[in-house]
């Protein structure tokens, strides 16, 4: 009797504790409390001769489906504008869904026959996000170089908060929900709205500081360096990593 009711007790402790409680409250808005929602931007240099743009949005879509089958419970947000001569992609998701991108761009550009990016860069990593940019994943191919707002200043540092800060203000003139491919080309709905010039993003490839993805992944696998006398964690000093 007595064991009966200390199992009572503890699933009542259990369910009232407060991760149960976030899991119920974020039910509704289809996010779990069990996954760590990280951001990461990458930029890719198309291959010249490419024809039809609209591959790499079905491709990139595609694989969110794929990727939502295997990882259920990971909900994927994001954008992804593809210039004439580059891409950009925001991803908003667990890490091995960020993993998972990252090895099939790897993959894209190792491609013999018929790659679709020739070269590619991680710009940007943010873990444990507060909130996320984006409330969906979405593409938009963009017929020509839009906006030249932002200055080209020549450090990476400021050509990396250049793009954070356009970015930040492209997802607030985006509607919560809205339709597929239904993104900022040159306007939504009509209305201008703050961009990343392509001279910006052609840029920053070019910047050794920048991470490539393969570069990244090997950094994923590899054992932590630790010293044993100093008792530290030697971590990236890496730009793109926060």
């Amino acid at each position: 009797m007595e064991k009966k009711k200390a199992k009572g007790q503890i699933k009542e402790e259990t369910e009232n504790s407060l991760f149960h409680q976030l899991l119920a409250q974020t039910t509704d808005v289809e996010e779990d409390p069990r996954i760590v929602v990280q951001r990461m931007i990458v930029i890719a240099r198309l291959r010249p001769d490419l024809a039809d743009r609209t591959e790499l949005g079905a491709h990139h879509k595609k694989l969110n489906f794929q990727l939502s089958k295997r990882y259920t419970l990971d909900n994927t947000t994001g954008l992804l504008l593809i210039y004439p001569s580059c891409l950009l992609h925001v991803i908003e998701s667990s890490g091995d869904v960020l993993v998972s991108v990252l090895r099939d761009l790897t993959d894209m550009q190792q491609q013999p026959d018929g790659a679709l990016v020739e070269a590619s860069k991680v710009v940007f990593m943010a873990h444990n996000l507060q909130s996320r940019m984006f409330h969906q994943w979405s593409y938009k191919v963009l017929d020509a170089d839009q906006g030249n707002r932002l200055e080209e200043e020549e450090s990476t540092e400021a050509l990396v908060c250049s793009l954070l800060s356009a970015l930040q203000k492209l997802s607030e003139h985006l509607p919560a929900s809205p339709k597929p491919e239904a993104v900022p080309g040159s306007a939504v709905g009509g209305t201008p709205e703050p961009s990343v010039p392509q001279a910006v993003l052609m840029k920053l490839l070019t910047r050794d500081e920048l991470l490539t993805p393969q570069q990244h992944l090997q950094m994923f696998n590899s054992p932590l360096n630790i010293s044993m006398d100093a008792g530290q964690v030697v971590r990236s000093s890496c730009l793109n990593t926060v």
